[in-house]
């Protein structure tokens, strides 16, 4: 019910949250209901308050706070969140720290006076951290001059996700980040298909029409060749309007399987997947109305 955003589960999430009796449940899908933050929000708050991240397994409930809290979008919980990554530094969780700054990124600008932290850390070693901590500083501070050398530095590192979690933030930015699309373009060769459809989305964020062939071709030839890729294609075909038109046979026969790939095979993704693929096929092959014959007398 909750995952469906029905309100009337709110007071058993209440409940489980209060009394602590299978509060992990609740803080899973708590992020479902934000018509609810004003009262899930302080609850979360304070669960994330008493994790001792002292013990090394506290992480991964550390982590499914966060994440209803990035959900939730509240900057109300700020302060807690900063808490935990003052612990999360000091006994060196580095999966918690990566939480904290996505969630830090979701709070945006509303954010205030984490700038020097999350700057300290776009120099980190954990390979997560660094990333996370340069889409972070983009979304609390704006400024372009100080993220763009860091975001062109991540393009050009070895890792891969490095490079897909620096263009996300590339076409976050849009047209002001135009003097990175020479880049983007020489990536869309890279042997890794994932780096291929993400700097493509990238491109089009952008760059706009004037990319759309490059853009095409990467994308369809991505999700051909790994059809785990399909959510974020459709995602950017999508965008795209009817220059994705050629798409359409594609996309057909992803929805005419029994079973798609999507990220990682889930039911949410899949779901998703069809919703977005059939909105689209929709806008840019609408099917012909027959004439209806005029009625005589």
């Amino acid at each position: 019910m909750a995952c469906l955003g029905d309100a009337r589960v709110l007071p058993s999430l209440l409940t489980a949250l209060d009394s602590d009796v299978d509060a992990w449940r609740a803080i899973q899908v708590s992020g479902h209901l934000p018509q609810a933050a004003d009262r899930l929000v302080p609850r979360l708050c304070d669960h994330l308050r008493r994790i001792d991240l002292s013990q090394q397994w506290n992480g991964m409930s550390a982590n499914a706070v966060l994440t209803a809290l990035a959900v939730l979008g509240d900057p109300a919980a700020a302060s807690v969140v900063m808490d935990t990554l003052g612990a999360a530094l000091r006994h060196e969780r580095h999966g918690v720290t990566r939480s904290v700054l996505e969630t830090l990124r979701a709070f945006g600008p509303a954010v205030t006076g984490a700038g020097r932290t999350i700057r300290s850390l776009t120099e980190a070693t954990d390979a997560h951290v660094r990333p996370a901590a340069v889409a972070a500083l983009w979304a609390v501070g704006g400024d372009l001059a100080e993220v763009m050398p860091l975001l062109l530095g991540l393009l050009d590192d070895p890792i891969t996700f490095r490079i897909t979690d620096a263009a996300d933030v590339l076409g976050e930015i849009g047209p002001p980040a135009s003097a990175v699309l020479p880049c983007l373009h020489g990536l869309l060769t890279h042997d890794c298909e994932w780096v291929r459809v993400h700097c493509a989305a990238a491109l089009w964020d952008i760059g706009g029409q004037a990319g759309a062939p490059a853009v095409l071709d990467a994308l369809l030839q991505a999700m051909a060749q790994n059809p785990a890729t399909a959510n974020h294609v459709v995602a950017c075909l999508d965008r795209m309007g009817s220059l994705a038109a050629p798409a359409l046979p594609l996309l057909r026969e992803q929805l005419s399987l029994p079973r798609r790939g999507g990220r990682y095979r889930s039911i949410a993704h899949d779901e998703e997947l069809q919703q977005v693929s059939r909105a689209l096929i929709a806008r840019l092959d609408p099917p012909v109305r027959e004439a209806t014959a005029p009625q005589t007398a």
